[in-house]
């Protein structure tokens, strides 16, 4: 009897193809052992239809099943018990591809309890921990198994995990050997991803070892596993523990172990860890049978039944053609020559480390402008027409003093060693430290660096909006002067990092996903829900048979709707005036610039170095420009 089991998660699929071999009974369920032919994992990137067509194909020739083996697999679909493979589909996006195949469905911790019943029946507590969920399953002889699984949040799970390796700058491969090299463990937020990064940003600023917060990181999620889990429940031996995290870094089933005061020889790390919700749908798929050829072509959209999705939005452009024309009317009117005539493509999304935007006037004074934020340094230098001479942008990497010698260095090296700066100014996180450490002449506000810029691109400005990384600046202005700030709390949601977040998690390059967005003819609506909680609209999208573009377009808007409705709270956008202004990196993304103009219905502005303006400002304001 051949069965395969199909787990589709938010980010990736998992195939187990098994052959049982013996008499099942309801008796003795142990009697039907699995054998596992082969297995398949590969990341979906949002096109779960697509990826397991190629993975149905792969694990079928992989698994050297043939006809002649089969006994039957040359069968049309029958529900003969000794005709065919059995089918069956599980994960956080199985259901919704399940209608659309029409294949059975089951759910993921019963799938994964299962397992443990048929095949380890000493366990008595299962951890599973995933992607985006974490489960945790204890068994009982006298009662039904009593299954756990986290909410909405994604902390203290494998994304979370990612996340930390993306913010020290290495590979998810790399932390395990950085965790046993440890020798101090700090406190970490585990409960939410977006409150961790502040602890570890912190930890990174103090120069903390990348091995210590490896392995903080790994002990904060197995205390979020057992405390959001277990909930007071006592775990006892055998612990069965399944998932990537687990397969991938034993130093986390260290941690674990430690947080639950238990040995290596209390727990059961399975050959297939990664795939036991796959295997476990496998043994219980039954119904129907597929032959060879059906199973081959299993996900081939012409066989698929459609699925409707719900809750679309307006196209942000009608095509490549609307989308150049309308960002060609952008740099004509805000003349991006009041810059610089020599710029980079406008167009370009990434930013290259460092260039030089204009030629060097040797009698021509110099001023320079920095912008030292909580992750990235951003440096700019104009002459006295107020031209750009040379840019740099950087990340700081937790030292925000050597990102800012590099990038002068850097200048240096570009434009000689002997340029002599008549005027400089700082702004953001690290003002006061470069300004006291480098002797700079000045120090200004990030909101006040912003306004100079927005006002020297539009002087008649009404409305300031600055959307960076991981926070949000609005500024009101009347009459040419401020009249109130905004700006966003603790929440993420809605700024650059939310974007970034969600392009990488579904594997694409921002500078892809962006362009990706300004083509979709059918946005999908996500809301405005938090970065942690968006995860689960996502997989409905995906379940829907939302397009990777139509995911890109939702998150342009959610951005905007996120900033017009739940920080800004506007009564009525006249409040933003005729003369709207956009800076920050998250405006390199024209589509986010799109969304703004169709959901207040104004036109918005934006120059041609959005990421650099707060710096900009600066370099004005170092040059004699008045607030």
């Amino acid at each position: 009897m051949y069965k395969l089991g199909i787990d589709i998660g938010s980010t990736t699929i998992k195939m187990a193809l098994i052959k049982l071999e013996g008499q099942k009974t309801n008796d003795r369920p142990s009697d039907s052992k699995p054998v596992v032919l082969a297995t398949e994992y590969r990341r979906h990137n949002a096109e779960p239809m697509k990826v397991g067509q190629e993975m149905m194909e792969g694990i079928l020739q992989r698994s050297g099943l043939t006809v002649s083996e089969a006994n039957g697999l040359t069968a049309t679909r029958s529900n003969s018990p000794q005709d065919g493979l059995y089918i069956g589909i599980t994960g956080s996006v199985g259901m919704g591809c399940a209608q659309r195949l029409g294949v059975g469905f089951h759910q993921e911790v019963i799938a994964a309890a299962e397992v443990v019943r048929q095949l380890y029946p000493s366990v008595h507590t299962l951890v599973d921990i995933g992607g985006e969920d974490s489960k945790m399953i204890f068994f009982e002889s006298v009662r039904v198994p009593d299954m756990r699984m986290n909410g909405n949040c994604a902390g203290g799970t494998g994304a979370f995990i990612d996340q930390t390796a993306t913010l020290l700058g290495v590979d998810v491969s790399e932390l395990n050997d950085l965790a046993a090299r440890a020798e101090h463990i700090y406190p970490i937020a585990s409960r939410c991803g977006v409150f961790s990064k502040t602890d570890i940003q912190n930890l990174i600023s103090r120069s903390v070892s990348k091995e210590d917060i490896a392995a903080s990181m790994l002990h904060a999620v197995s205390m979020q596993v057992v405390s959001a889990l277990a909930r007071g429940t006592e775990v006892h031996p055998k612990i069965f523990l399944c998932g990537g995290p687990f397969a991938y870094i034993p130093e986390l089933r260290k941690h674990l172990l430690r947080a639950l005061d238990m040995t290596e020889e209390d727990c059961i790390v399975p050959e297939y860890t990664q795939y036991i919700p796959a295997i476990g749908t496998a043994l219980l798929a039954d119904g129907e049978t597929f032959t060879c050829e059906q199973a081959r072509t299993l996900f081939n959209s012409d066989h698929c039944s459609a699925v409707a999705v719900s809750g679309t939005l307006p196209p942000l452009f009608d095509g490549e053609e609307d989308y150049r024309q309308w960002l060609s009317e952008k740099q004509k009117k805000y003349g991006h020559n009041t810059i610089n005539s020599q710029l980079n493509n406008f167009s370009q999304l990434s930013v290259p480390s460092d260039r030089a935007l204009g030629q060097r006037t040797l009698n021509s004074k110099l001023y320079l402008g920095v912008d030292s934020g909580s992750t990235t340094t951003k440096l700019v230098l104009i002459d006295e027409k107020g031209q750009l001479v040379f840019t740099d942008y950087s990340y700081n990497n937790g030292n925000s003093l050597q990102a800012f010698h590099s990038a002068l260095q850097r200048m240096r090296d570009t434009l000689g060693q002997d340029i002599e700066i008549a005027g400089s100014c700082s702004t953001g996180y690290g003002e006061q430290l470069l300004k006291t450490a480098f002797r700079l002449d000045h120090g200004i506000v990030e909101t006040m660096a912003h306004f100079m810029a927005a006002k020297h691109l539009q002087p008649e400005v009404s409305f300031v909006l600055d959307i960076g990384g991981q926070d949000m600046k609005a500024i009101f202005v009347e009459n040419g002067s401020i009249q109130r700030i905004e700006i966003n709390e603790a929440c993420s949601s809605g700024c650059g990092s939310f974007i970034m977040t969600f392009a990488r998690q579904l594997g694409y390059e921002v500078s892809d996903f962006a362009h990706m967005a300004t083509l979709a003819q059918h946005p999908y609506d996500l809301g405005t829900r938090c970065t942690v909680f968006m995860n689960s609209k996502v997989k409905q999208a995906m379940r829907e048979g939302a397009q990777v573009d139509d995911i890109a377009a939702g998150f342009s808007y959610s951005v905007i709707k996120n900033c017009l409705y739940k920080v800004l709270k506007l009564q009525s956008f006249n409040q933003l005036g005729e003369h709207i202004m956009v800076q920050g990196g998250t405006f390199r993304n024209h589509s986010v610039v799109r969304a703004l103009e169709i959901l207040t219905g104004k036109e918005v502005g934006f120059g041609p170095i959005p990421e650099l303006m707060g710096a900009y400002g600066c370099a004005l304001y170092a040059k004699g420009g008045q607030l």
